[in-house]
């Protein structure tokens, strides 16, 4: 009789064996978390888009601060911000951006805000600029917490813009609810603004790394 004979495979075969296997597990592992994200990132898009109030909103409640500061624009921005100083919010006001400040400042007074409370800054053409230029005057005055009033589809960028560029400083938002809710149950209630936001978001995202998905 012939005897059988087992070959052991040498370790040089073993390894050309095992090197497919680990690349073609890795090809798989790769390809579950690049669906998973997609996945993830679709669900996101489709949620905020059909609930931008929740999406886009950031409102940290009733809280006390150093400062207010209301962001250049209209939306009952500057009302809103006259409100929570009569509230004893803070105790002044910090008013940002260029074209916007001569206007929400008249608002202010009007609706009771001593001009000693208010304090200027008429150079911020843009929302990073609202940050970038407010922090300064905000470490002169010794704020350590800021209440930042905008409208509510601009608080989440808002507050993610301060925060990025003063993360020693606490922020707080407390925004305006104009236009909060549509006039239909869909989005042509909406204005303009909201829909243009969502791109605004990735575009901070993208080109200054400000990240506003923080919050909820």
């Amino acid at each position: 009789m012939k005897s059988s004979i087992v070959k052991t495979p040498s370790p040089e075969y073993r390894t050309k064996k095992l090197v497919p296997s680990k690349l073609t597990r890795f090809h798989h592992i790769f390809w579950r978390v690049v669906l998973t994200l997609f996945f993830c990132a679709i669900t996101l898009g489709t949620v905020a888009f059909l609930f931008p109030q929740q999406f886009l909103t950031v409102d940290s409640g009733d809280t006390k601060a150093d400062e207010l500061i209301v962001l250049g624009g209209g939306d009952g921005r500057a009302e809103r911000a006259a409100e929570l100083f009569k509230q004893g919010a803070a105790p002044g006001i910090l008013v940002t951006g260029y074209g916007d400040c001569e206007s929400n400042v008249e608002l202010l007074e009007k609706n009771g805000v001593p001009a000693s409370a208010i304090t200027l800054e008429p150079k911020a053409l843009t929302t990073l600029e609202n940050a970038e230029f407010s922090i300064p005057l905000l470490r002169k005055m010794g704020a350590h917490r800021v209440i930042l009033v905008t409208s509510w589809f601009h608080s989440r960028r808002a507050l993610a813009c301060f925060e990025h560029f003063a993360p020693d400083i606490k922020f707080y938002s407390r925004p305006s609810y104009i236009d909060y809710q549509p006039k239909k149950l869909n989005r042509e209630g909406f204005s303009e603004h909201v829909n243009i936001e969502y791109a605004k978001l990735v575009e901070y995202w993208i080109l200054h790394g400000v990240w506003p998905l923080l919050k909820f």
